[in-house]
């Protein structure tokens, strides 16, 4: 049940009728949709490739962030689709579950029955020639979740530390706007 561009398209569509003004921020997720990239494929890097991501913010207000191996900076938990995503907001679920051990029994996704992405991220991926890529883009659907245990348990494959850290640590000042706005 591979995510399709279909689904990728709607997504967008939603996220874009509840934050218009980042519509010009989009234009290389469009360009790639407009053109039929295999967006879901980590394989794809004519532009780049769609990710999933979670904003998790415990009851106090802080956010779950990790530190990650491979570019050893501190992100929030995501990463790349898989064929058995059924969606967005699955693919989020399980990166989530996969690199800190919080599973769907131990957060909630705000937003209602069908959430719409808290924010979109786009970011460029340095070029990795020992796995024979070149620089590409991320188009990383971040989804919002409250916890409700803080048991992380992290991969130690990709990940190497997390801390829950105020709103105004995070790296993106839009994303910072948006959780403050939104948990108060």
């Amino acid at each position: 049940m591979t995510v399709t561009n279909d689904q990728i398209r709607i997504t967008l569509d939603r996220y874009l009728v509840r934050f218009p003004d980042e519509y010009d921020q989009v234009g290389l997720l469009r360009q790639a949709l407009t053109e039929r990239h295999d967006l879901s494929s980590r394989k794809e890097f004519r532009i780049g490739h769609v990710t999933a991501g979670a904003a998790v913010v415990a009851s106090d207000g802080r956010v779950l962030m990790i530190r990650h191996k491979a570019l050893d900076t501190w992100l929030l938990p995501g990463g790349h689709l898989e064929p058995e995503d059924a969606d967005l907001l699955a693919a989020s679920l399980r990166e989530l579950a996969e690199e800190t051990g919080l599973h769907r029994e131990h957060v909630e996704p705000l937003g209602g029955a069908d959430p719409v992405p808290i924010d979109l991220d786009i970011h460029q991926i340095p070029a990795n020639p020992a796995k024979g890529e070149p620089a590409h883009w991320h188009f990383d659907f971040r989804y919002l979740h409250r916890a409700s245990a803080h048991g992380v348990r992290l991969q130690a494959e990709e990940v190497t530390g997390h801390a829950w850290r105020g709103p105004a640590e995070l790296p993106s000042p839009r994303l910072v706007t948006k959780l403050t706005t939104i948990t108060g």
